[in-house]
């Protein structure tokens, strides 16, 4: 194959921005080198990478998609090379490019970034927040390296999914709500309680399936796309709301308003996971950044991040 780096690159960046038009603009070179980037590779791939729609950008081929996956692995150590002999000779920081379920930011995200920072040559975080579905495209689109988040949903596909440990659904109740003096909670004793949402795409759709065995579902007095908001809310005595993690961050923890309690019987829990784009063959930033995450939630007593029964808790790790 005759392709350099650079072309890889060219062709990389027409599958991130859509457009060769836009890759032009975003590497400031000429349309005409990553049109022969793209056809060169083509020609090794003997495969259309692109179907190319006039006016309309173009769209990754399957084949393309493939050769694209290959193509960022190699870039991606490309670029591991590259920074690591930079930043010995001058310093210069690595990029890390992180995506994380929104809550995580507030609960445990902040601690973990501060370890990895101090184990790691001098690096740049830059820490993407959002739903589940945007961290996936992220993730599919190659602006993030990797995203933390829970398994809920559709699967991952080829991208590598790596388990942290399991994180056990459970309640959030205001401290003045009657069901406080039970040690753990049925979902039928929530039949009668109004809740509060965490109104994110799939976060809502798994929440709201826990009450499928409830006849009615509880009215819902206050949805929101914040977790800071819903556990404002609940403090301030609108209702129940679901939570798979309690803060481990000591600028997140709970005020007097609110009270966790186990959930007896919503079958297997999530797991806390990171999802990459390189497989079995990940940089060593992003095998450093599970390697980490993982020691912090081991070094942790099992009570300070989960909230679940003794047999719950004896099975954390077990992923």
């Amino acid at each position: 194959m005759n392709l350099s780096t650079r072309q890889i690159r060219y062709v990389a960046e027409v599958a991130r921005l859509g457009s060769i038009q836009a890759a032009s603009d975003a590497l400031h070179i000429s349309q005409s080198s990553i049109v022969a980037a793209v056809n060169l590779a083509e020609d090794a791939l003997q495969a259309k990478i692109f179907d190319r729609r006039p006016a309309r950008g173009v769209q990754t081929t399957p084949a393309g998609e493939r050769f694209l996956l290959a193509a960022r692995a190699l870039l991606a150590a490309t670029s591991e090379f590259e920074l690591s002999v930079s930043a010995f000779a001058s310093g210069t920081p690595q990029v890390v490019r992180l995506g994380c379920f929104e809550p995580f930011g507030a609960l445990f995200i902040a601690e973990v970034l501060k370890i990895y920072v101090e184990q790691s040559a001098p690096v740049e975080i830059v820490l993407i927040e959002g739903d589940q579905a945007s961290l996936r495209k992220w993730l599919a689109d190659g602006a993030v390296d990797m995203i933390v988040t829970y398994d809920i949903g559709p699967s991952f596909g080829e991208h590598a999914v790596t388990r942290i440990c399991k994180a056990p659904t459970h309640v959030l109740l205001p401290a003045g709500n009657p069901l406080v003096r039970l040690g753990a909670l049925s979902v039928r004793d929530l039949s009668s309680q109004p809740m509060v949402l965490l109104d994110l795409p799939l976060t809502a759709t798994y929440l709201m399936t826990l009450l499928d065995i409830l006849g009615e579902r509880p009215r819902v007095a206050i949805r929101s796309r914040s977790f800071e908001t819903c556990r404002s809310a609940v403090s301030a005595g609108f209702g129940f709301c679901f939570a798979n993690l309690r803060p481990t961050g000591t600028s997140a923890k709970d005020g007097p308003g609110i009270v966790r309690r186990p959930l007896l019987d919503v079958g297997t829990p999530p797991a806390l996971v990171v999802v990459d784009i390189y497989g079995g063959s990940k940089p060593a930033f992003v095998q450093r950044f599970i390697d980490v995450l993982r020691g912090y939630f081991r070094t942790l007593a099992p009570e300070q991040f989960a909230v679940a029964t003794p047999e719950q808790m004896q099975t954390l790790f077990d992923v």
